[in-house]
């Protein structure tokens, strides 16, 4: 029996593909579980339409984070910190301290979206890259300020 899978399955295809699978196991397992759809021509047109709305959203996805990237690359954002009079901070600065500093500034970037390559535990200018899609990357400037306790 041909049937459209409606997610990946292990061993037998990914999501979207139409595979050749035995009666009974697409009747009693992929269909009763919802992984899977009998081919008809309404179920194809489904699949494609649907394929292509993500295939839409996917690009849509990649043009906005190439804008974002060329909004923010290369400027600098200040983070606040408490540390001492020597420079060196109490604490660290973390993915969520940069993130709160770029949503401050107008920007909605997730904490998880932040990588740090070190740990900056000092006053001074960091880079900082951000990663806005799979595809799409960019550095930034951290400046960190140190709040006298």
């Amino acid at each position: 029996m041909k049937v459209i899978l409606l997610e990946d399955v292990k061993k037998v295809g990914k999501a979207n593909a139409v595979v050749e699978v035995s009666d009974g196991y697409a009747q009693n397992f992929l269909i009763k579980k919802g992984l899977a759809k009998e081919v008809t021509s309404a179920n194809l047109n489904d699949v494609k339409l649907q394929a292509g709305a993500k295939a839409e959203h996917e690009r849509r996805a990649l043009i906005e984070a190439n804008e974002l990237k060329n909004t923010l690359e290369g400027k600098s954002y200040t983070v606040m910190a408490k540390g001492g009079r020597d420079g060196r901070l109490y604490g660290a600065v973390t993915a969520g301290d940069i993130s709160e500093s770029l949503k401050a500034s107008g920007f909605e970037i997730d904490k998880k979206q932040i990588v740090i390559a070190n740990t900056i535990k000092n006053v001074g200018i960091f880079k900082v890259r951000i990663k806005l899609h799979p595809k799409v990357s960019c550095n930034i400037n951290v400046e960190v300020c140190s709040e006298q306790v």
